[in-house]
């Protein structure tokens, strides 16, 4: 697979430079779901890493649909069944299928979505996420969840912060290590937001096949400590993130337990464990 070249731009549009020596979550994460907007270096952070995972690199790429399968079924319910319009995800990633804004402007074409990533390629990427419907808004925001104030601000240009706001953080806080205060951030960026906001998050779990998980992490850790080093929690320390907030059923459990529907492979004889926990909850 040969390499390609991106020239990105910031806001102000400046040049952004992309390293192809370094590896960065979003292009490991889509190497796993089969896209082709990755570099050598994270086909091989993934390729070594992931021969550890349950499952080996196939179990990693099986997560990896499974994260974007839960991902459609929680803004569907957000959308369709909370009566929420307006979501800020971050930690977006390169485009796929299935989308935020496609599967909640499927449901409710005023939707109204921020997304912010701080991988260039990502921003390079950003017009294939702007496509939105004529009643709605997309945007992109180029930016980083330990940045909230700034986060803040700029999806309050595109979003009614006075009105409820789904915050999305899916697959992103295992790659927020602790001592960048991950709870506190998550706290910050719902104190933000009003009552009748929710958040949406998936993380992954060393709570089962500790040894295996110990050493996916040994190995992402060596290879990305520079960029986005692993942060595996438990699913108390996963159930910390929705603390004074009102989760919704079947609260935090495995990705292919939430809300299962026939596209979960659970529901079709797939009687995997996923190391992964996700849930969704109500700010009162």
């Amino acid at each position: 697979m040969g390499e390609r070249s991106f020239t990105p731009y910031s806001a102000d549009r400046a040049s952004l430079t992309i390293d192809s020596t370094v590896a960065h979550t979003a292009r490991v994460y889509d190497y796993l779901l089969g896209g082709s907007d990755n570099f050598a270096v994270d086909r091989r952070v993934a390729e070594h890493a992931f021969a550890a995972y349950p499952g080996g690199t196939d179990g990693a790429r099986t997560d990896a649909w499974a994260n974007r399968g839960f991902l459609g079924r929680c803004v569907r319910y957000l959308a369709s069944e909370a009566g929420i319009r307006q979501f800020l995800d971050i930690g977006t990633g390169i485009p796929t299928v299935g989308n935020t804004h496609s599967v909640a402007q499927a449901a409710a074409p005023d939707a109204r979505i921020v997304y912010v990533d701080n991988d260039p390629i990502v921003l390079a990427h950003a017009h294939s996420l702007l496509v939105s419907t004529a009643e709605g808004s997309t945007a992109f925001v180029e930016g980083d969840l330990r940045m909230t104030a700034d986060v803040v601000e700029r999806a309050a240009e595109t979003l009614d912060l006075t009105r409820p706001v789904a915050l999305m953080l899916i697959g992103l806080l295992h790659v927020i290590p602790d001592e960048d205060e991950p709870h506190r951030l998550v706290r910050d960026l719902l104190g933000a937001l009003p009552a009748g906001s929710y958040l949406a998050l998936s993380h992954m779990t060393d709570d089962f096949q500790p040894d295996e998980m110990r050493e996916v992490h040994e190995r992402l850790h060596s290879t990305m400590r520079s960029t986005n080093p692993p942060a595996f929690r438990s699913r108390d320390d996963v159930g910390l993130f929705f603390a004074g907030l009102e989760l919704i059923e079947p609260g935090v459990v495995h990705l292919d337990q939430w809300r299962p529907d026939e596209t979960t492979p659970a529901v079709n004889g797939h009687t995997r464990i996923s190391p992964l926990y996700c849930g969704v909850a109500r700010v009162p």
